[in-house]
């Protein structure tokens, strides 16, 4: 991606200026023309600035919005209830681009109709535009392309993007509960030591006694919360920082997919819900007349998991020798018995792309069966974490008051 100042007319008259990002100068007017500007100078931005604009474009598009799941899946269909209308792909767009969407949608759609204008296809127009269409859509797009059958695509897009969705509402919907227990414990745990405890070393205090250690230990976590709240708020707040930074580079992203997929509880979720995300991809990919290698290729790129991808991409390098899929499919540690047992049978029956549908909708249903089991572990192993620490600190602040009953008595 290129970085290029402009100078173009308005509709009105006017002339205006500005920084604009694009993949080379032919890609640069056409989102000009979208922005219905007349360009007249381009300029490519080089040397240091060009390394700013680098920068800048990294940083644009980490914090980037994205079209929403739903909205995509509705323009999905609505576009392919157009086109087996019999209406061109252009006045497709612009039907599309005029109805309430979000702005980020219809920018995209108005460069993609230009481009499609000066004579480019409707994928390659697509690809520019990787904040609305991903890799698997955009090839689905081009093998519908070629064969013919663009709306019976969209139809098959918006049915994966449908069930894709249904899967991942599935797993956060199993970190919705123990994630509001965590809160709630650090909110009652800061209270007592904010609040409780100072009045419970103010009576020891008066006492003269020597406190048990436990006890001396609540009391000095309890001060250091108070006196010194920022330096914990700084180490929690840069330690997630940290965390999250981390999660962003490389090989952040592959220990986090690693570790969530062999974690105990979740894992089996995360397993699970990965293999049905990839088994539903290659179906339809298989099922829109696109090779089982590139299949493999995109269901890799797409999967979500580093541990996925890499079964995938080994997968790929034996099929390429040769091999039949279900042979280095079954020998993946991370992939279920059952995928491979079942692309044999796709294989002999000449039925691949059912047979991993099947899988899919198995393996969909048994999501939903491994949230539920999750939640009904976590919740209770969560919330007795949270009595055995309340009661810590309970034990620790009435130990002396035993003692000194003690003494009173005596």
């Amino acid at each position: 991606m290129a970085t290029f100042i402009y100078q173009a007319r308005a509709i009105s008259g006017k002339i205006m200026t500005g920084r604009l990002d694009a993949k080379d100068e032919p890609d640069a007017k056409i989102k000009l023309r979208a922005r219905q500007l007349i360009p007249l100078k381009l300029t490519l931005v080089q040397g240091n600035q060009k390394k700013r604009g680098e920068l800048e474009e990294a940083l644009f598009k980490f914090m980037a919005p994205r079209i929403t799941t739903k909205e995509l899946k509705l323009f999905t269909r609505q576009f392919s209830t157009l086109i087996n209308s019999g209406i061109n792909i252009a006045d497709c767009l612009r039907i599309l681009s005029e109805g309430q969407i979000s702005s980020l949608l219809k920018e995209a759609l108005l460069q993609i109709r230009s481009s499609i204008e000066m004579g480019r296809r409707l994928s390659e127009s697509m690809q520019q535009h990787d904040r609305v269409f991903d890799s698997l859509y955009i090839n689905m797009i081009r093998a519908g392309e070629e064969a013919g059958i663009i709306d019976t695509i969209l139809v098959r897009l918006s049915t994966y993007i449908e069930k894709n969705e249904r899967i991942k509402q599935q797993v956060k919907s199993a970190l919705v509960m123990p994630g509001v227990i965590v809160f709630v414990a650090v909110l009652v745990i800061s209270g007592i030591m904010l609040f409780i405890i100072p009045k419970f070393k103010e009576i020891f205090e008066g006492s003269g006694k020597q406190l048990p250690y436990l006890t001396e230990l609540v009391l000095s976590i309890s001060d250091a919360f108070r006196s010194k709240w920022y330096l914990f708020f700084l180490l929690f707040g840069g330690s997630g920082g940290s965390l999250a930074y981390y999660i962003t580079t490389e090989q952040g992203k592959k220990d986090k997919d690693v570790f969530l997929i062999r974690a105990p509880v979740i894992g089996d979720v995360v397993q699970k819900s990965a293999v049905a995300r990839m088994s539903r991809t290659l179906s339809t990919l298989l099922g829109s007349g696109i090779g089982l290698l590139e299949a493999i290729d995109i269901a890799a790129k797409t999967s979500g998991n580093y541990v996925i991808e890499k079964a995938l991409t080994e997968c790929k390098d034996a099929v390429t020798s040769g091999k039949p899929f279900h042979v280095p499919l079954s020998r993946q540690k991370d992939l279920p018995m059952l995928v491979g047992q079942m692309v044999s049978i796709g294989e002999q029956s000449g039925s691949l792309d059912a047979m991993l549908g099947k899988v899919a909708d198995f393996y969909e249903e048994e999501v939903e069966n491994a949230v539920r089991a999750a939640t009904q572990l976590i919740e209770p192993i969560l919330m007795v974490g949270l009595g055995v620490s309340i009661a810590f600190i309970m034990i620790a602040m009435y130990l002396p008051v035993f003692t000194m009953g003690d003494t009173i008595g005596n």
